[in-house]
């Protein structure tokens, strides 16, 4: 099973009661995948995992499954609860997803026996490929490569999304892992960087808005136009940081709402942006407006100077 370059790490749509909007999140999925993702995430921690109840997000998986039909759909079923972890991922194994991702349990802060022990006991849970979550500023603890390496001896270990933030770590899960083992970035702006590693690809909060612009960015890479690739991180950099201006995932969740499909809000202890907060969201989105400006008032020059050097005429 091939997830594809870039996942879109979805938020988890709400109606004004903070009760899950099924409808809203199929309706996102399918924006997703028009809009340059190959696959979706579903109740990962930009999903807010922690406080989605386990019956809404066997539904959620159900749900998004059913909107995309052949697409991949991964299932975020990690907590800091081993039983727990186990037992969700047995009930979205029912549902029709193809994969299941798992975050590095949070706060009990296991230690390296007891995180491959966590995951070995997920994986042999069912016979879906899963995707280890390392992102050691939220839970931590961090999966070292050393016990990477020990899982992916596991068969259904099929990938690990990294979000430690140290290329020499990236460097060092390079060398350890078979190269048939997919490393995804965790971090959108770390997405170029890692790929120049020899990774894979990336599981993304930012391609919620601009996922079109990031599977330029990708595309250029693998078609080894690297400074088409370079060009366009460094444009998008900007964006990649200034999502993050509050807690993810209440900033995307706010741009998700400006796009036209309903978000809604976030559960406690999550709050909403501040009105400062929103005035900087608000001015991020004229930034992503001039930028598509720009590249589209580019392209229509240089389809004007192909056309001129073809002898055509284009008005």
């Amino acid at each position: 099973m091939s997830f594809g370059r870039i996942l879109t790490a979805m938020v988890t749509p709400m109606n004004e009661a903070l009760e899950i909007n099924y409808q809203e999140a199929a309706r996102l999925a399918q924006y997703l995948i028009a809009h340059g993702s190959d696959s979706v995430v579903v109740c990962g921690t930009t999903g807010e995992s922690p406080t989605v109840k386990d019956d809404e997000k066997v539904e959620l998986f159900r749900v998004v499954k059913e909107a995309l039909g052949k697409t991949p759909v991964v299932a975020g079923i990690g907590s800091y609860d081993t039983e727990a972890s186990v037992a969700l991922a047995r009930k979205a194994a029912t549902t029709g997803v193809d994969g299941l991702m798992a975050v590095v349990p949070y706060y009990n802060k296991p230690s390296q026996e007891g995180l491959f022990q966590h995951f070995k006991a997920i994986a042999e849970a069912t016979s879906l490929p899963l995707i280890l979550y390392n992102v050691p500023s939220r839970t931590s603890a961090n999966l070292m490569p050393a016990t990477v390496k020990r899982l992916a001896e596991i068969p259904n270990v099929v990938a690990l999304k990294e979000a430690a933030g140290s290329v020499d770590q990236v460097t060092e899960l390079k060398r350890m892992l078979p190269p048939e083992f997919v490393i995804y970035s965790g971090d959108d702006s770390m997405t170029l960087p890692m790929l120049a590693l020899g990774c894979n690809g990336i599981i993304s909060v930012a391609a919620h808005v601009i996922g079109d612009e990031m599977k330029q960015m990708v595309d250029a890479w693998f078609a080894g136009d690297t400074a088409q690739a370079t060009q366009w991180h460094l444009d998008l950099f900007p964006i990649f940081k200034g999502i993050f201006v509050t807690t993810n995932p209440v900033p995307i969740k706010a741009i998700v709402n400006m796009l036209g499909i309903n978000a809604g809000g976030v559960r406690l202890p999550l709050v909403e942006a501040t009105p400062e907060e929103m005035k900087f969201i608000k001015n991020l989105m004229d930034d992503i407006k001039k930028l598509r400006d720009r590249d589209k008032a580019e392209s229509i020059t240089e389809l004007k100077a192909a056309c001129g050097k073809a002898g055509d005429t284009i008005v």
